[in-house]
């Protein structure tokens, strides 16, 4: 099997009118003679899911946000492009690739739920992808296909909880990126921004807003919130139809995806498989496979879902193969690890990685996943003893009691699948019988150059107050963020 292009272009798209000469622009023509109904009804039999991480049904996404429409403010459509999933470096390399398909996908977006606003919500670290959406966009008014949309790039912080959809639409709202409890098809961004010129103000509400219902004339509107690489699968789909879309992957995951792999891989690197292709295949096909003379003892799915065993290796890469070995598709951003790396150490690291970028607003997952990281950290290291072990348990077990978003419960399934599937690496090195090792680096990627992959060395150095300071305050973020003036300015 090779690698497919229906997203990922070979070279990249340097131009609008290089993009219609490769068919774009047919999507948002053929939209255009449809209803909102007929849209969405298409999206809905091409059974797309979203490509962010949950694998939530577009269609039925699109339909719950059209229903939730308010009756007298217009909706908003927000692209999540605030990458931040570690071993994930796929949807800025659509952004470079090729920014006018997703484009089009949003303006799709937005005839089907009939919004007048279009936000892609970036990091403002991500300079590169900026720099094409802002060039694009600009060429898509020119030549007259925004159709009166104001479309706008946001740039936030470099936060993971950024790219939390609740937490992406509080901080275009002029907030901080906490996840709040209304979804977004309840509220949206506009509760008191008004137009594109407003974002960042930093007025308005908090986190706490209440849940609104179907109907109500004095609601906000809602947003609809899609990844990158979902909506640049939505032109296509308009163009060609439900069926084209489902000639390639499975019938519940139709499609293509396209995948990150890096770690212990001959190469790192980007591309798009099928759905329902074996893991071992997208790690051969994109990395290289394992390293010479080595062997793959496991896979990272980034910080989303459970460490996969080696021998899983052949699992077809899709939603539904991926749950049934207690795992997850999440962004498609595979990590490997082979038997020179210790894999208490590799979940230590993304325990440390997530109770540091947890906000505080949820206690036991702040207070219990800092305690989490501490004790995988003293197995690793080798200073932990039995009970060590049992509170480890214990902790894992009510991480995630009354959390608002999943940061918490991805602590959870990570710890359990290491404790489950590793116990032996546990109890050797809490009886010592196996060097120690410090957690593993677990952080963001910042760059894939000539096949090799950089993370965000200053993690290591990040407090669990989100500051970078040499000590840490004792404050959870959510208590000092008002110390800020600038949201989009946390990791200054």
């Amino acid at each position: 099997m090779t690698l497919v292009h229906r997203v990922l272009y070979p070279t990249a798209i340097e131009s609008l009118a290089e993009y219609r000469k490769v068919r774009g622009g047919r999507g948002i023509e053929a939209a255009r003679g449809l209803s909102a109904d007929e849209i969405i009804a298409e999206l809905e039999a091409s059974g797309l899911r979203g490509r962010g991480g949950a694998g939530f049904p577009t269609g039925r996404k699109w339909r719950t946000v059209r229903d939730y429409c308010s009756t007298f403010e217009r909706t908003s459509v927000v692209v999540n492009a605030a990458e931040g999933e570690p071993g994930t470096y796929k949807d800025r390399t659509i952004l470079r690739n090729d920014p006018y398909q997703v484009i089009e996908g949003a303006l799709i977006a937005a005839h089907a739920v009939r919004a007048d606003q279009i936000i892609f919500a970036t990091k403002r670290s991500f300079s590169a992808e900026v720099g094409r959406l802002r060039s694009a966009i600009d060429e898509f008014k020119g030549a007259g296909w925004l159709d009166g949309i104001e479309v706008d790039v946001f740039e936030g912080p470099n936060e993971y909880l950024y790219g939390e959809e609740t937490a992406l639409l509080e901080t275009i709202d002029g907030r901080y990126p906490l996840p709040r409890i209304a979804p977004p098809y309840r509220r949206g961004v506009r509760e008191v921004v008004e137009s594109p010129a407003d974002i960042g103000t930093g007025s308005g509400s908090s986190a706490h807003v209440e849940m609104a219902g179907p109907g109500d004339d004095n609601d906000a509107p809602p947003a609809l919130v899609d990844n990158v690489e979902t909506m640049a699968n939505v032109a296509r789909i308009l163009a060609r139809g439900a069926e084209w879309f489902r000639t390639e992957g499975t019938e519940e995951s139709p499609g293509t995806i396209v995948c990150t792999v890096t770690g212990a891989t001959q190469y790192h690197g980007v591309g798009e498989v099928i759905m329902g292709t074996p893991l071992r295949e997208v790690i051969e096909m994109i990395g290289g496979g394992a390293r010479p003379g080595r062997r793959i003892r496991a896979v990272l799915p980034g910080v989303l879902s459970a460490i996969i065993d080696a021998s899983a290796l052949d699992t077809p890469v899709s939603y539904e193969a991926l749950a049934a070995i207690g795992s997850g598709l999440g962004s498609a951003g595979f990590v490997v690890y082979d038997d020179t790396d210790d894999l208490v150490a590799v979940a230590a690291g993304a325990s440390r990685f997530l109770a540091v970028e947890s906000c505080g607003q949820c206690t036991p997952c702040k207070l219990d996943g800092l305690r989490i990281s501490e004790l995988l950290d003293a197995v690793a290291g080798n200073t932990a003893a039995a009970n060590d072990v049992a509170e480890l348990r214990s902790r894992v077990a009510t991480v995630a009691d009354g959390a608002r978003c999943s940061l918490a419960t991805q602590q959870q399934v990570i710890a359990l699948s290491l404790l489950e599937r590793y116990a032996g690496d546990v109890e050797a090195h809490v009886e010592k019988r196996t060097p120690a090792a410090k957690p593993a680096a677990v952080a963001e990627l910042v760059a894939i150059d000539e096949g090799v992959a950089h993370i965000d060395e200053r993690h290591v150095d990040k407090q669990p107050d989100w500051t970078y300071d040499p000590t840490d305050s004792g404050k959870t973020p959510a208590a000092r963020l008002g110390e800020h003036r600038d949201p989009a300015a946390l990791d200054d």
